[in-house]
C-alpha cells in the first residue's frame, strides 16, 4: 500500500508568476482551507488503513453526521467527507487539521475535479470529428456520418461516438508541479490549468506517476 496524501480545496482562478529564470509561468490558485480528521481506519477494525477527513462547513447537517463528528471531538458542522490510504496512520490523530504544510514547492501532484458542463453537443465539438463536406448543398457539414451497422441494418454498435451530454464528469490531471505555497493564507499555486469552474471543490493528492 502506498501513501495517497489528499486534501480538498477550492479553485480560485488563474494568474501568472515569474520563476527563478525570469520565465513566465501560468498557474492556478487553489484555496486549501484546513480539513479536519474525523476517523482513522485500521486493518483490525476496517480491513485497511486510511485517514478520513471532513470539509465544507454548513449551517445545518443531519444528526447522524453530527454524531459521527462528535465521536472525533469536532464541533464544526462539516458536511463532506473524503479519505486517503496510508501506512502511517499512527502519525495522525482525531481532530487534527490537514493544511497546505503537507505539500512543498516543486512537488508533483494530481488534481481531481468535476469538469465544466457543456450541455448537449454534437460530434464535432464532443469528439472533434472533421464533419462532412462544406460545399453548397451537402447538408452534412457537422454530421457524424453513418452510425448504422452494415450487416444488421438499424443496429448501433455499443460505445459508438454520437451526439450527447458533454462535460460534468470526474476528471484527473496528473503530474502538475506546485510552483508556490502560501501557508498563512492556505494557498497552493500549481503550474497549468485544472478542471472545474471557479469556486468548485478540487482534490489535491500526491502524484501517482511522478
Amino acid at each position: 500500500m502506498q501513501d495517497r496524501l489528499l486534501i480538498v480545496g477550492k479553485k480560485i482562478g488563474m494568474t501568472q508568476l515569474f520563476d527563478k529564470n525570469s520565465c513566465l509561468l501560468p498557474v492556478t490558485v487553489i484555496l486549501a482551507e484546513p480539513c479536519t480528521i474525523t476517523q482513522i481506519k485500521t486493518k483490525e477494525k476496517d480491513g485497511y488503513e486510511a485517514v478520513q477527513f471532513a470539509y465544507q462547513e454548513k449551517n445545518h447537517v443531519s444528526k447522524s453526521i453530527m454524531g459521527h463528528l462528535g465521536k472525533a471531538g469536532v464541533q464544526d458542522k462539516l458536511a463532506s467527507f473524503r479519505e486517503f490510504t496510508t501506512e502511517d496512520v499512527g502519525n495522525f490523530s482525531l481532530g487534527q487539521k490537514l493544511t497546505v504544510d503537507l505539500f512543498r514547492e516543486g512537488q508533483m501532484v494530481d488534481v481531481i475535479a468535476q469538469s465544466k458542463g457543456k450541455g448537449f453537443q454534437g460530434v464535432v465539438k464532443r469528439y472533434e470529428f472533421a464533419g462532412g463536406r462544406a460545399s453548397h448543398g451537402s447538408m452534412s457539414h457537422r454530421r457524424g456520418g453513418g452510425f448504422g451497422h452494415f450487416r444488421r441494418m438499424g443496429h448501433i454498435t455499443k460505445n459508438q461516438k454520437m451526439p450527447g451530454h458533454m462535460g460534468a464528469v470526474r476528471t484527473t490531471v496528473q503530474n502538475l508541479v506546485i510552483v508556490k505555497t502560501v501557508p498563512e493564507k492556505g494557498l497552493i499555486l500549481v503550474k497549468g490549468s485544472i478542471p472545474g469552474v471557479k469556486g468548485s471543490f478540487v482534490m489535491i493528492r500526491q502524484a501517482k506517476k511522478a
